[in-house]
């Protein structure tokens, strides 16, 4: 395994602020073409804070050096209902690696993996569900890697998403997972 995932400290707030202005982030996160950052008017030392068991982040690092960041999410029960009215025992995930060298090295897949393994170790939980921007089709066929299926388009303020959801025994059943390293304590 060589990504470790913790959770994100307020140490972090520079480099998320950092990550959430870099234009691949941005691209990848928006269709805004005048968006200066990725997550507009997100305060991060406010959301690291925030953290609780239905919203926090994670910091992904290879070698103690962060690349990416993840957010996890318990969307039925987040005060923000992002997600609007959705079913109980779901988790949303959302990745981004921030360090333009580390992208296309197979990090994002072991992050996805770590926090994948990690939401079905909690037995309550029957799907994962993410919202890629229906124009990111990189992004989809790296989720359809995973397992994820897409299930229909959505706005979510002004960005139009493909939502795709990963069922547990789509997982379990998956050559990614077997390929996983053995589990590990919950991450939060």
């Amino acid at each position: 395994m060589r990504v470790r995932l913790r959770p994100a400290e307020l140490g972090d707030v520079a480099l998320l602020e950092k990550w959430d202005r870099a234009p691949h982030v941005i691209a990848c996160a928006t269709d805004n073409p005048d968006a200066t950052t990725a997550f507009e008017d997100t305060d991060w030392a406010e959301e690291i804070t925030a953290a609780s068991s239905v919203s926090y982040y994670l910091i992904a690092e290879v070698d103690a050096r962060p690349i990416g960041a993840m957010q996890v999410i318990d969307p039925q029960a987040e005060p923000t209902h992002y997600w609007g009215d959705v079913a109980p025992n779901l988790r949303a995930l959302d990745i981004w690696i921030g360090e333009p060298d580390m992208l296309a090295r197979g990090y994002g897949t072991e992050m996805m993996t770590q926090a994948i393994d990690d939401a079905f170790a909690d037995p309550a939980v029957e799907a994962i569900i993410i919202d890629p921007l229906a124009s990111n089709t990189d992004a989809h066929r790296f989720y359809a890697r995973l397992g994820f299926r897409p299930v229909g388009r959505r706005m979510f303020g002004d960005d139009d998403c493909l939502v795709h959801r990963l069922n547990r025994i789509t997982w379990l059943n998956s050559s990614v997972q077997m390929a996983a390293p053995p589990r590990r304590p919950r991450i939060v």
